[in-house]
């Protein structure tokens, strides 16, 4: 696989780009108007398939933060009976939210099962 390639002109990402009438695969910038000729014909798709929940930095954080709504919700984790609680977009071009406890004892942040 190779490293992403950035436009000369404005240092923006190059996206794969076919040229249509030479059929040759090309790497353009969406900002201006340069592109290149691709050292390689293969195009790689890498999708990361996650739950908003993994790898919240600013979760543990929240079980301090004593605007934040409060109810009796028994952690997975530790078992402690108090939990934050606040909503968030569930995945990117969703626009259902996800209700977000974060334990008031351990600071572990999970969704509602």
């Amino acid at each position: 696989m190779s490293n992403f390639q950035y436009c000369i002109e404005c240092n923006n990402m190059l996206y794969p780009r076919e040229d249509k009438v030479t059929r040759i695969l090309r790497l353009a910038c969406r900002n201006c108007d340069y592109s290149e000729v691709a050292a390689s014909s293969k195009v790689y798709r890498h999708e990361l398939m996650t739950s908003n929940v993994e790898g919240l930095h600013f979760s543990q954080d929240a079980a301090t933060d004593y605007t934040l709504p409060r109810t009796e919700k028994e952690c997975p984790r530790c078992h402690h009976h108090e939990a934050v609680f606040y909503q968030m977009h569930s995945r990117r071009g969703d626009s259902r939210m996800t209700l977000v406890y974060v334990c008031a004892g351990c600071g572990f942040a999970y969704e509602d099962q």
